[in-house]
């Protein structure tokens, strides 16, 4: 059900947690924001529109859509998403921030997946497209993207999103940066993907690494995610919180 919450607090409900092959069972990267002034979500995996209606979380209630990159596993719910949202009489004028290209890259997907059903430009939604280093303002919402270490024609960035009084960042996927450092500096919550335990990878961080690092990151609180399989094998040894699907916090 969705939570009740008072003016000035922020509820963060995991949606997907998982990496891209669902290892442990666990759904795609997504993250439902509900705070005073709407709800947002931060990325949207290929299996989000499942994941949320699991939680009861309306899709007429989202306002906005945060994109760190184009990989299928934190955007690929988009065009599911987007057939719901054409279905709701209720639905909120949709603003979705991501780097640029995502309105072609969705229709593509529509295009394909459910040809003939749905044309972007009948919706009420609004792109708008960011580069890295770059602030976007949304109503609410004020947004800085960092440029992360990941497949580069994913076009991979981190956010640091006030919302309210709080900052919530989020390093989508990425090996270690210093980037990292100014993005994590005095979050309210810092959610930093994890994808390995000690195994290297190229575009992903692992826990040692992020061990060695830690010294240096002045959040207020970490989540790690998207784990692998050696990650999961290894959560008796992880000293770190984590995110595990369905997980609520208040902030």
């Amino acid at each position: 059900m969705e939570m009740n919450n008072a003016d000035d607090q922020i509820n963060l409900t995991v949606i997907g947690s998982g990496d891209a092959f669902g290892s442990g069972g666990r759904l795609n990267t997504c993250f439902h924001v509900q705070y005073s002034g709407g709800q947002f979500l931060i990325d949207c995996g290929a299996t989000s529109l499942s994941g949320l209606k699991q939680h009861g979380f309306k899709i007429a209630g989202i306002d906005v859509i945060l994109i760190t990159h184009f990989h299928g596993d934190h955007y690929g719910g988009l065009p599911y998403f987007l057939l719901d949202y054409s279905r709701q009489k209720d639905a909120k004028p949709l603003t979705i921030v991501s780097p640029p290209g995502c309105k072609e890259r969705v229709q593509g997907m529509l295009d394909l997946l459910y040809p003939g059903s749905l044309q972007i430009d009948q919706l009420s939604v609004h792109f708008i497209e960011y580069q890295p280093s770059e602030v976007i303002t949304t109503k609410e919402l004020i947004v800085q993207t960092y440029p992360m270490i990941h497949v580069e024609a994913a076009l991979p960035n981190a956010l640091r999103i006030n919302v309210g009084n709080k900052i919530i960042s989020f390093s989508g996927d990425t090996e270690w940066t210093p980037n990292l450092i100014e993005l994590a500096k005095d979050a309210d919550l810092f959610i930093c993907q994890c994808n390995y335990y000690k195994k290297e990878g190229k575009g992903h961080l692992n826990y040692q690494t992020l061990l060695a690092y830690l010294p240096q990151l002045t959040h207020k609180r970490i989540w790690l995610t998207h784990f692998d399989t050696e990650m999961l094998e290894n959560l008796e040894n992880i000293d770190l919180e984590y995110a595990v699907d369905g997980k609520r916090i208040s902030i």
